[in-house]
């Protein structure tokens, strides 16, 4: 047999002939939005910490409280050591924030995804999942082993087309979607898909890990999200009625097989939630700064505090990326098998501490290079 490392090397010479092969690069965050990478200091137009709250001194000091309180490690699964009173605290913040009956804390989105997905959906069942979306929804759909069709992105026609055509030879039936797409920065049609929902009689799940605090979200039968974004700390939930959630407690095996999270993780969770709870006007900043980069462009106004232009090309992305690095920005180069193939892109994130010359200044960057000679619904034609 050959050695693993040889045809390991020729995976990877495969995927860097693709413009595909990926890196860690050394970057240490600073006063945010400011990034530093490999030495270089620049404004990061790529993070996820949406408000700011990472390194926020209030989040920080409960974080170090828990730890003085409760140590480093939980030790065990929350059902062998039992509850911390943490995690209730973190959970009751929760259910109150997304107005739902109850709420489950899971060691990260993924898993959360993962879990509950699974934990719902079996043999027998269908999955009609949006076209687009997160990896950790199609592999939760797909370890349950349900049938899963995908429907055309944000298409409620063609959503009730599936429903018409198999809802009826299937024994329940769950729609994934996100509330605000990560890649694409749009937003769900919420309300149309639970009304098709009602209508065929399916449950709606919804992952709103980029949206919350920030876009409002519609109710649904199951919210998902994670506490690594916007509130800036770490680790995913599901939200719902007591029945929901009680069943997660007892079948979600991501949550049952999994070790707790540390106490200092939950204590600052807690903490950001209550101020994104408090200071609504954080996150109307973030939309609001984003807004002002695409008007700044001539381009859509922004559904959301992500702003993607498509460049298409792999490798023009990424070397669209290294232009603005060396311009003094981080923008993230998104390429397959994060977005389809032929639609890599620049993705721009923007927060409530971005200040409006510096979107200004990254705007006129983008102009100076001729990025943009077709708008097209965000369509960019590199120009060299």
């Amino acid at each position: 047999m050959p050695e693993l490392d040889a045809v390991l090397n020729q995976r990877l010479d495969t995927l860097e002939s693709q413009g595909l092969r990926r890196q860690l690069v050394l970057a240490e965050r600073e006063e945010f939005p400011r990034v530093n990478r490999h030495g270089v200091p620049l404004i990061s137009f790529a993070c996820n910490d949406y408000l700011g709250l990472a390194n926020d001194a209030r989040v920080i000091k409960a974080a170090q409280d828990a730890l003085q309180s409760h140590g480093v490690g939980a030790g065990a699964s929350r059902l062998i050591t039992g509850n911390s009173p943490l995690y209730e605290a973190l959970e009751t913040e929760l259910a109150g924030l997304k107005k739902t009956q109850a709420a489950c804390v899971f060691g990260s989105g993924y898993l959360a995804n993962m879990g509950a997905i699974a934990a719902l959906m079996g043999k027998g069942d269908l999955i009609l999942a949006d076209k687009l979306i997160h990896a950790c929804m199609i592999d939760g759909a797909q370890l349950s082993g349900a049938q899963m069709k995908r429907f055309a992105h944000n298409d409620m026609a063609h959503l009730e087309t599936l429903l018409k055509a198999h809802r009826k030879d299937y024994g329940d039936c769950l729609i994934l979607t996100e509330t605000v797409f990560s890649m694409d920065g749009d937003v769900a049609p919420m309300e149309q898909m639970m009304a098709l929902a009602k209508r065929y009689e399916a449950w709606v799940m919804s992952d709103d890990a980029h949206g919350l605090g920030i876009v409002p979200s519609v109710p649904v039968d199951i919210q998902m999200g994670t506490l690594s974004k916007a509130a800036g700390v770490y680790g995913g939930y599901i939200c719902g009625s007591r029945t929901l959630i009680d069943y997660m407690v007892n079948q979600a095996r991501s949550l049952i097989f999994t070790t707790a999270l540390p106490p200092a993780l939950l204590a600052a969770s807690t903490a950001a939630l209550q101020i994104m709870r408090s200071q609504p006007q954080l996150g109307a900043q973030a939309l609001a700064n984003a807004r002002l980069f695409t008007a700044c462009l001539g381009m859509d106004e922004a559904r959301s505090h992500i702003v993607p232009i498509i460049i298409g090309d792999a490798a023009r992305t990424i070397e669209a990326s290294h232009i603005l690095r060396d311009a003094g920005y981080w923008v993230s180069a998104i390429r397959p098998p994060t977005v389809p193939a032929g639609t890599s892109r620049l993705r721009f994130t923007f927060s409530a501490l971005h200040q409006s010359h510096e979107i200004e200044s990254l705007a006129e960057c983008i102009r100076h290079h001729g990025w943009i000679a077709n708008i097209d619904h965000q369509r960019l034609d590199a120009a060299g």
